[in-house]
């Protein structure tokens, strides 16, 4: 009977520290939500068509005074890139007092001096906003050009660039 109580109790410790030590299932995914502003495909194909129609040819003229057939209209950049991205600014910004409410999407150009394959070529950058992370009101909208309150997170570029239109 007394070999059966140290076993008994053995049991009784094993599960406790499994329960413990063993890593928890995962919860179940929060609900997706819809942001405000997603349009239909057929609507973004449209816009890419408006903007084929009427920037297109000047843009390309420009490209073409850099010996090139056509510049680049859209950048990519893979996911997990944005997603730690995103996270990185969030760290930043919090560490500098800041809280990032959103990013901005900015059209450059790298410039004569950016080496033969993205000179004068267009390109795109993420830029995070948001505002002094404060007790009082605050209604300041951050850009990356910075000031003495200025959001002073390091931009994300270097994507992937990309001459072809929207998707078929």
């Amino acid at each position: 009977m007394k070999q059966l109580s140290y076993i008994l109790l053995g049991f009784i410790i094993g599960g406790l520290l499994t329960y413990y030590f063993c890593p928890r299932v995962a919860q179940p995914p929060t609900k997706t939500v819809k942001p405000k502003g997603v349009i239909t495909v057929e609507q973004a194909k449209i816009l890419n068509d408006n903007w084929t129609l009427h920037r297109k040819p000047a843009v390309d003229s420009a490209a073409r005074k850099q010996g090139r057939l056509q510049d680049d209209r859209s950048v990519y950049w893979d996911l997990e890139d944005i997603e730690n991205y995103l996270g990185y600014a969030k760290n930043y910004s919090d560490s500098l007092g800041y809280t990032m409410t959103g990013i901005r999407v900015y059209l450059g150009e790298y410039g004569e001096n950016a080496g033969q394959t993205k000179k004068n070529l267009t390109t795109m950058f993420i830029v995070p906003t948001g505002h002094k992370a404060k007790s009082e009101a605050n209604a300041l909208n951050i850009n990356y050009q910075g000031g003495k309150d200025g959001l002073t997170v390091p931009p994300l570029n270097q994507g992937a660039g990309g001459t072809g239109g929207y998707p078929k």
